[in-house]
């Protein structure tokens, strides 16, 4: 009996998985992937460094998923994070644990999660044709049985789709699969980037704070003037606007918000350890030790050199003057500005700078427990292109390798 002919459409996170538990599972396997390289986005994640999964627990991790932790259940019994890690071990690669339950390569980069998926495909001959971007899906009696290139036709038994999202396009994920997903009949919720930086309103003043970097701050995200969630953590100041773990994580509220027309502030509390009363009773402190000092310089005690800045302009206060000069209402003033700084969101930051794609293929046409379409027969869909968005750390590459173990399992099966 000859074997299956299974054709991945993507050579990500997902799409090499898929290909590899296929191949293991019995059938032959070709992997069309558009660009010079396989997983150009996977060396870049993690700031090249590769956050590969989180080992928070599954009744912990699946929340992060919002409204799709009942669709990923399936895929994470497939494959979740420890069954990862061990998977990968064994294939050579060497990780470490962070905080946050974050796990990286040991090496920091990201570029060796590749190369033992890569060896471990060869071992299996998977074959991938890169510079061979699919054009359309061959479909016959609502059964897929091929898919077309510039140059051919490749027939096959199933196709799995795991060409990602729209985020960082000049890695390939230029949206291709949505196109081919709504050529099938398949329902794209809108797209939009997720995890992404913010462009404020106030930028004159952020971008005296270009490429700070805050640890243990709380931001709390007000909508319209109502405040909709907080979160602590780092917080990042780039050129024109924010991003860090906090933004990131805010992000799908965020630009949801924004396309609405509504008014977004967050709010930094940059004492979130002291209460006001506290706090002020700590700038006592310091002015009672180092009162013949300049405002200024007493600040760098509790303040990074930019913010300072930025606090004795806001608050109008000379910051020169001698820091045992203060009056009652300025030290009212410091304390109020450090505990409530305001930033104005203005826009999220293009595709070309999202970690993430929010929508996709909508969820309810895929069956979770195998990975394919309820519409197209021998059709499988994994990875970015879905409709699966979650929280940074590790959780939505988890995803993407999940869904693709799931549906090249389930694809090379149901020829078995």
């Amino acid at each position: 009996m000859s074997k299956p002919i299974i054709i991945v459409v993507g050579g990500g996170a997902a799409g090499l998985l898929a290909a590899g538990k296929a191949a293991e599972n019995g059938a032959k396997v070709i992997i069309l992937e558009k660009m010079k390289r396989p997983a150009r986005k996977l060396v870049i994640t993690g700031k090249g460094r590769c956050n590969i999964t989180n080992l928070t627990n599954l009744d912990e991790f699946l929340p992060h998923f919002g409204r799709t932790s009942k669709f990923m259940r399936p895929a994470f019994n497939a494959l979740f994070n420890t069954e990862l890690k061990n998977f990968l071990y064994n294939l050579g690669l060497e990780m470490v644990d962070e905080r946050g339950g974050r796990v990286f390569t040991k090496s920091g980069k990201a570029s060796d999660v590749l190369k033992v998926l890569l060896a471990w495909l060869k071992k299996l001959d998977v074959e991938i044709l890169t510079s061979t971007p699919a054009k359309s899906l061959v479909i016959e009696n609502e059964k897929v049985i091929g898919v077309k290139t510039a140059e051919r036709t490749f027939f096959a038994d199933a196709v799995i789709l795991s060409t990602g999202g729209a985020s960082y396009p000049a890695t390939g994920s230029s949206g291709d699969s949505y196109l081919f997903a709504q050529s099938v009949g398949h329902k794209i919720i809108p797209i939009h980037p997720a995890l992404v930086p913010f462009d404020v309103l106030n930028y004159e003043t952020i971008n005296s704070l270009n490429e700070l970097h805050l640890r243990n701050v709380n931001c709390q995200l007000f909508i319209d003037g109502k405040k909709k969630s907080d979160a602590f953590g780092e917080l990042e100041f780039h050129e024109t606007g924010v991003t860090g773990p906090i933004v990131l994580n805010l992000s799908f509220t965020i630009v949801a918000a924004l396309k609405e027309g509504k008014k977004v502030n967050l709010q930094v509390d940059f004492k979130p350890a002291l209460d006001s009363e506290k706090l002020h009773t700590r700038l006592l402190r310091d002015i009672a030790e180092r009162g013949k000092e300049s405002l200024e310089s007493m600040l760098r005690g509790l303040l990074p050199s930019q913010l300072v800045t930025i606090c004795v302009i806001q608050n109008e206060i000379n910051g020169k003057k001698l820091a045992n000069t203060l009056t009652q209402k300025e030290r009212k003033k410091v304390v109020h500005w450090l505990k409530h700084f305001m930033i104005e969101i203005d826009k999220p930051r293009p595709f070309e700078e999202a970690i993430v794609t929010a929508g996709g293929v909508n969820t309810r046409e895929i069956n979770p427990n195998t990975m394919e379409s309820k519409l197209v027969q021998d059709l499988f869909m994994a990875g970015e292109m879905l409709d699966v968005q979650a929280d940074t750390g590790g959780f939505n590459l988890q995803a993407a390798f999940s869904t693709g173990w799931l549906a090249g399992i389930s694809a090379a099966q149901k020829f078995a």
